[in-house]
């Protein structure tokens, strides 16, 4: 170990270094077991399913919000105080495009795109029979509109993963707030049974008519039958096997990350300690929600989501008038993409619909370089490898000026990494470059400009043999 390597640990508190790297295992005195015993015996990690994996690795997506109240041309709904309904004759987009939309995901570099199926104002944007207060009562099309039909094959054609928000929360339709009618104060009540009957067969439609979804976004989650709410999880389960629930009491596989500002903490971990919904009215879970915990029993991997328009005094999620200006800059989104996806997270962006139908020009040009800058910088690595185990060395066919390193394990295998250094080699000396704590799906090291021939990644803590799937230099 280099004098250098040595001091690091010493300032990162880390313990005793052993075989293990900082004593996360001592064996008893009556059994000493080798180390690829202990590995074995911790194997049983928490995983992601196969849902999941495709969501956490598709990395960046755009959630895209349009309503009645916007066709409507009513902008008080930023405040989400929908308790009122519109008259479905003023859904008249007469420009609505979805490919128009999608080139804004693309723009973005994105992988998955979100619609606003139905939000808190509870009107059906696809062609259902749930309740008469949707397309098929609008004047758009005759009635014959199906825009979240729409939006699935723009998504194909583009070759971008489709998902749904929709809302059991709150419903201008059903006088819903806060999971039950009669404004919150329905709950038991027959109209509150016709409600958990009508979201049933809302969540059937979306699930079973539109092919494999990435995710399904209930936001502020949804409730479970035993609390008074619809029976939703069996239909999801049979229809979408392979997508994301997000989210209930019962299940919730990703975690909202605590915040709307573009950022999780670091370090930052997929697992938790239990299912993460209850942390949303807890000030205890609050700093889990953030972080979460290295010892957790579930995989709930961190969403970092951040509306577009959301700079300076401005945080809307949904179009209004003169807020061009509010699109947070090129450098602040990259600044997001280091401290989410850098930080094993998902980063989301809110993009609006303007009332005619399509997305700002100026809009899809800034995510338009925001795209353009990450694949700038992390397109195309200097060299790249894999392996497994506690060192892995990439070397350079020639001294390599490098600035940034990608960490990626592979998720499939449960994260296993708990602690690691990374050294370049220069004038045939291994030099630290940095250090720190959770990598997951990825984790980028920024640091000062080095001339190296080689990299070295040393797994300092883990709890099973590492599985890494990436290791990569740049130089941006």
């Amino acid at each position: 170990m280099t004098q250098n390597r040595r001091k690091f640990l010493q300032n990162m508190a880390i313990g005793g270094t052993t075989a293990l790297g900082a004593g996360l295992y001592t064996a008893p005195k009556s059994q000493s077991l080798t180390l690829n015993e202990f590995f074995r015996e911790n194997e049983n990690l928490p995983k992601p399913t196969k849902g999941q994996q495709i969501w956490q690795e598709s990395e960046v997506g755009l959630i895209y919000h349009f309503d009645l109240s916007v066709a409507s041309r009513d902008f008080t709904h930023q405040n989400n105080a929908y308790k009122q309904k519109f008259d479905p004759q003023n859904y008249n987009p007469e420009k609505l495009d979805t490919d128009q939309w999608i080139k804004a995901a693309n723009a973005a570099g994105a992988k998955y795109a979100i619609f606003t199926g139905t939000h808190f104002n509870g009107f059906l944007q696809w062609q259902s029979d749930a309740y008469p207060y949707g397309l098929k009562q609008a004047k758009w099309k005759n009635g014959k509109g199906d825009i979240f039909g729409d939006f699935v094959k723009s998504c194909h054609k583009a070759h971008i993963r489709p998902g749904i928000f929709i809302s059991t929360h709150r419903n201008g339709y059903w006088d819903l707030w806060d999971y039950y009618v009669d404004w919150g104060k329905g709950k038991g009540t027959k109209r509150q049974e016709e409600f958990n009957r009508a979201a049933e067969k809302m969540v059937e439609e979306i699930c079973s008519k539109y092919g494999n979804l990435v995710q399904i976004w209930f936001d502020a989650g949804t409730k479970l039958p035993n609390e008074g709410g619809p029976d939703i999880l069996p239909i999801f389960d049979k229809y979408q096997p392979q997508s994301v629930f997000y989210n209930s009491s019962q299940r919730s596989e990703h975690r909202w990350i605590g915040n709307e500002a573009g950022y999780a903490n670091y370090p930052c971990w997929a697992t938790m300690p239990d299912n993460p919904v209850r942390s949303h009215s807890s000030s205890l879970w609050k700093p889990i929600l953030g972080s979460g915990d290295p010892k957790g029993t579930i995989w709930s991997p961190g969403m970092v989501d951040v509306p577009l328009r959301g700079d300076g005094k401005i945080h809307n999620w949904f179009w209004a008038p003169d807020q061009d200006h509010a699109a947070f800059s090129k450098d602040k989104l990259v600044e997001m993409y280091y401290k989410s996806v850098g930080r094993n997270c998902n980063l989301i962006i809110g993009e609006v619909v303007m009332p005619d139908g399509l997305v700002p020009e100026s809009d899809i040009q800034r995510l338009r370089e925001f795209g353009d800058e990450i694949k700038a910088r992390f397109g195309k690595p200097l060299a790249k490898t894999k392996g497994n185990g506690n060192t892995l060395q990439l070397k350079f066919s020639v001294s390599q000026k490098i600035n940034h390193i990608i960490i990626q394990e592979d998720i499939a295998q449960g994260e296993r990494i708990r602690k690691y250094t990374l050294e370049g080699l220069t004038d045939g000396k291994w030099q630290m470059i940095a250090g720190g704590e959770s990598v997951g799906q990825k984790r980028i090291e920024k640091f000062n400009d080095v001339a190296c021939h080689a990299i070295r990644l040393n797994v300092e803590q883990q709890t099973a043999e590492p599985k890494i799937k990436n290791l990569a230099a740049y130089f941006v």
